[in-house]
C-alpha cells in the first residue's frame, strides 16, 4: 500500500512539473531588429521581417505593432521578449524598441 502511495505521489509531482510550463504571445525572430530604421522602414518591410504582430494598437494617435513571446516554467527562469514598433501616418517606422529578460547580445532600444 505504501509503495502505491509513493508511485501516485511521484506521478503527481511529475505531472505538475510538465503542466507547470506554458507560453504566451507569438514566437518571433528578433535578429532583424537592427535592420529597422526610424523614418525609413515601412509597415510592409516590418511584416516581411517579423510576420504579423501579436497585437496592434494606437499610441498618441499613431499605429503601434507589438510582437511578444513569453515562456513560463515551473522550474527555472521565465523568459520574455517584446518588440514595440510605432508608425507615422504614412506607415513608416517612427520609433521602435526591443526588450527581453535575457542578456542582450548587441540589440539596443531606440
Amino acid at each position: 500500500m505504501r509503495f502505491k502511495s509513493i508511485v501516485i505521489f511521484s506521478l503527481l509531482i511529475v505531472s505538475l512539473v510538465f503542466t507547470g510550463c506554458g507560453t504566451g504571445g507569438k514566437p518571433f525572430d528578433e535578429v532583424n531588429f537592427e535592420n529597422i530604421v526610424n523614418g525609413s522602414t515601412t509597415q510592409k518591410e516590418v511584416e516581411t521581417m517579423f510576420g504579423m504582430p501579436f497585437k496592434k494598437g494606437i499610441q498618441n494617435g499613431k499605429e503601434m505593432w507589438i510582437y511578444e513571446y513569453n515562456k513560463y516554467r515551473a522550474i527555472g527562469k521565465d523568459t520574455s521578449k517584446d518588440m514595440v514598433i510605432v508608425f507615422d501616418e504614412s506607415g513608416v517606422v517612427k520609433s521602435h524598441k526591443f526588450m527581453t529578460s535575457q542578456p542582450a547580445s548587441s540589440s539596443a532600444t531606440q
